[in-house]
């Protein structure tokens, strides 16, 4: 694969957690600068603008030091981190394209049902807006803990 910038946003999630090895063996691979970007939602508007009581503005210095600690698998790939602001599908969506990336790369709960319904998909909605390949990782399922080493028997 030819690329020279790849994008990783992330929410500080587990699922995110998961798709940042494919992300760095993929930049790594390729040669190509790996972008590290949080969305942060912008905080609730309640009627003439006012902020709906109990919610509160983002912290911009906190969510910076989370992002910057962020760092690919591989210390040896470039990295760039960028912090917006926004609808997240809409804003990663806009930073592919002014950041010219070649690809995305992106955890996804892999909800299904009336969850996603409800709340809906940024995977989603990314890969179906997105100007480059868009690859969705998603989370690993944690296997039982009392699950068999084998299921052969010993004579």
């Amino acid at each position: 694969m030819q690329a020279r910038k790849i994008l990783f946003p992330t929410d500080f999630s587990t699922a995110s957690d998961a798709a940042l090895p494919q992300a760095t063996a993929l930049a790594r691979g390729a040669g190509a600068t790996l972008i590290i970007a949080h969305v942060e939602e912008p905080p609730l508007a309640y009627g003439g603008g006012e902020l709906y009581y109990g919610v509160p503005e983002p912290n911009t210095d906190a969510l910076r030091q989370m992002l910057d600690r962020v760092i690919p698998t591989d210390r040896d790939v470039p990295v760039v981190h960028r912090l917006a602001t926004g609808d997240p599908a809409s804003e990663i969506v806009r930073m592919a394209l002014d950041e010219d990336v070649d690809m995305i790369v992106m955890g996804t709960h892999g909800r299904t049902g009336l969850s996603r319904l409800l709340m809906g998909s940024v995977a989603e909605h990314v890969v179906r807006r997105a100007h480059c390949p868009v690859l969705s990782v998603r989370q690993p399922r944690h296997a039982p803990a009392n699950k068999p080493e084998s299921t052969r028997s010993v004579p």
